[in-house]
């Protein structure tokens, strides 16, 4: 992977999981790395491997612009910048409230979407570039009780399209990932983010629909596994458009073409227990 002395590599949600084993993959790669998270604190271990670390609370303007000011006071210019930080709404759409539903498309589509934008006149000045979009499986196969999850990331996945359209006579390429299962935080923070109203008509499911919430944790691949193959993939001379890694990432998306709907409808069903219901 070829970046110019002055480029780094600029990463969003470094402080677990994904993007923390990403910053190591590619430092240990041999690229500059800058890791970014909402709180420092987080990041210190990467810091201590020889890893920069700025804090990034990527919905927010101003953090976005401090940390490309930070990056050019420094002489660095972001070469590639990986959109990995992310946020999962989970529970049926009838009990997600609006402001979940707010920030889910605030994290997982306006805030990387902002981001990419910042960082794209300095790469269309130098017609070189990458984007690489950390989205999900999930946005391409929809499954119950993580409707607004799944909404967002089917969002991040078009816009993606449109944009590796637009970018590419610029010479700007843009990389969709969509990950089946990896092994990180992720899940668990989802568990706790259930939405599941007292009087909401799957208390009778409620297992299903916790169920849903560490769906991906099931035989999922290792986040340092999946970043290193990830990182490989990347320093191909033609990238692929778009890179499926993990669990069941491949299948689902197979499922999701090939089966008729209503067959694809009964089995979520049943798996998330919404038969019961019935």
């Amino acid at each position: 992977m070829k970046l110019h002395p002055d480029e780094v590599v600029l990463i969003t949600g470094c402080g677990s999981g994904i993007g923390k084993a990403l910053a190591r993959a590619f430092h240990q790669h041999g690229v500059a790395v800058c890791a970014t998270a909402r709180r420092l604190p987080t990041m210190d271990d990467l810091k201590s491997e020889g890893i920069q670390t700025l804090a990034l609370d990527v919905t927010q303007a101003q953090d976005i612009a401090r940390v490309l000011s930070d990056l050019a006071a420094s002489g660095r210019t972001v070469g590639m910048l990986v959109n990995n930080a992310g946020y999962g709404a989970m529970g049926p759409l009838l009990d997600v409230p609006s402001e979940q539903w707010q920030r889910q498309f605030d994290v997982n589509v306006f805030a990387p979407m902002a981001l990419t934008r910042a960082v794209l006149p300095s790469m269309i000045q130098r017609r070189r570039g990458t984007v690489v979009n950390i989205s999900s499986v999930s946005g391409v196969m929809p499954t119950p009780f993580a409707g607004a999850y799944c909404a967002s990331k089917a969002a991040f996945n078009a816009l993606s399209d449109s944009l590796r359209m637009e970018l590419r006579p610029l010479g700007i390429d843009v990389v969709t990932v969509q990950p089946g299962g990896i092994q990180s935080s992720f899940g668990d923070r989802a568990a706790d983010d259930v939405n599941l109203a007292p009087d909401s008509p799957y208390q009778a499911v409620r297992e299903g629909v916790l169920s849903r919430a560490n769906e991906s944790q099931a035989g999922a691949m290792p986040a340092d596994v999946f970043a290193r193959t990830l990182v490989q993939q990347l320093d191909r001379p033609v990238r692929p458009a778009v890179i499926r890694l993990g669990e069941k990432s491949r299948m689902l998306p197979w499922l999701k073409q090939y089966l008729p709907t209503a067959m694809l409808d009964r089995i979520l069903s049943k798996r998330f227990q919404l038969d019961r219901l019935t």
